[in-house]
């Protein structure tokens, strides 16, 4: 489902901007002029942000929303290549002089963003300094999970690979107890179904989750690591390419 952006549903109290976690990294005057140009919003699961060659009217800075980056082939085949929380923003391309969508964005829990038009957002990254620096290492971070990603799609084994996107999946909702459809990590992971039942059966043999109608909770986050493959060591906060690099 197409998330209407003419209709969303807008908190009427201040955005509070100090919980997403990109934004709040700015200094205090940018973040009060940033803050005068949002509105807060609620996306549901299943809410399609924008398609891959849609124009980028809006920017999304998730507080506690969770939105899934999905490469796609063939307007049908899709890829995981990323998931933002509060330490990000979706449209981050617009940064870089795209005015189109090169990834579908859709909502993987459901919760509150902050929106700005991507023309107000283009005027701030313009003049704004911090911004600047800010957005050029998150885009280069988002880049080099994206490409570690597609790797570890192509050679590594599945269940390493759903392990992985598990405790990303974690570590951005902070939280051991979340819900992913059968449907949505075959989509996430570029697979079938029924290899995503096999994958997860196999975790859930191993006592490190508990799986059962999208309820799942992660049993043995420290045997869960190691199941997974090296990716996640590389892509989680504190890894080499993690995002906690973008707020040194």
């Amino acid at each position: 489902m197409t998330l209407n952006l003419d209709t969303a549903h807008s908190n009427s109290v201040p955005p509070p901007l100090a919980s997403n976690r990109l934004l709040a990294s700015l200094p205090e005057d940018d973040l009060a002029q940033i803050e005068a140009l949002c509105e807060t919003v609620e996306a549901e699961v299943g809410d399609v942000l924008f398609e891959p060659g849609q124009a980028i009217t809006s920017i999304y800075f998730p507080v506690d929303a969770l939105v899934s980056l999905l490469a796609v082939a063939e307007g049908r085949m899709t890829l995981e290549v990323g998931s933002v929380g509060r330490e990000g923003m979706i449209g981050a391309s617009v940064a870089l002089g795209h005015r189109q969508a090169q990834v579908r964005a859709v909502v993987q829990r459901a919760g509150r963003a902050l929106r700005m038009s991507a023309e107000d957002f283009r005027a701030e990254f313009a003049r704004m300094e911090s911004l600047q620096h800010l957005l050029h290492r998150y885009t280069d971070t988002l880049l080099a999970q994206a490409i570690q990603i597609a790797v570890c799609s192509r050679f590594h084994v599945l269940e390493a690979r759903l392990a992985r996107s598990l405790l990303i999946t974690r570590d951005r909702l902070q939280s051991e107890k979340f819900h992913l459809t059968h449907e949505f990590l075959a989509h996430a992971l570029g697979v079938r179904r029924v290899g995503v039942t096999k994958a997860a059966s196999a975790l859930q043999h191993q006592k490190l989750i508990t799986y059962s109608r999208g309820n799942i909770e992660i049993l043995d986050s420290s045997g869960l690591e190691a199941v997974s493959c090296r990716c996640y060591e590389l892509v989680k906060e504190n890894g080499a390419i993690g995002m906690g690099t973008v707020f040194i």
